[in-house]
């Protein structure tokens, strides 16, 4: 894994798009952590304060190199396979940058509100430290479901 994806665990749109990633990567670029795996926030020196402006990316061969909010959401679509030219053309179109910081910033402060709440936190398949599913601590993984 080269990078890890720490988001809200408990937002359903957070949850979805991690799922879509989950899917679309395969474990291959991404593991996961989230925002409320305090645990799992401390080995990577994050504070809960710190998740407050969004998801945030870190890459895994050099632990400084961090991106946050709509930058991160970037950085992880310029990683998936074609991405960057997607990418590329979005930041090339101007305004485009700033509208897709503001809408960003509108959805992560309104997502229980536009979204929901899960009752339950998510746990990727991909979780950090989770390499196979024996090795997990999540039980419905365990379980075969």
């Amino acid at each position: 894994m080269n990078y890890k994806v720490i988001y809200d665990g408990n937002c359903n749109l957070c949850v979805t798009l991690v799922q879509l990633l989950e899917n679309l990567d395969g474990g291959q670029n991404f593991e996961y952590i989230s925002m409320q795996d305090l645990e799992g926030l401390d080995r990577f020196g994050i504070a809960t304060d710190d998740c407050e402006m969004g998801m945030i990316l870190i890459d895994s061969q050099n632990l400084e190199k961090r991106w946050q909010g709509s930058d991160a959401a970037e950085e992880i679509g310029r990683i998936l396979p074609a991405g960057e030219v997607f990418v590329a053309a979005y930041r090339a179109m101007p305004g485009m940058k700033w509208m897709g910081d503001r809408l960003y910033e509108q959805v992560r402060d309104n997502r229980y509100t536009l979204f929901g709440k899960r009752s339950t936190t998510y746990k990727s398949v991909y979780a950090v430290g989770c390499r196979a599913i024996e090795n997990c601590d999540n039980p419905d993984l365990k379980s075969g479901s």
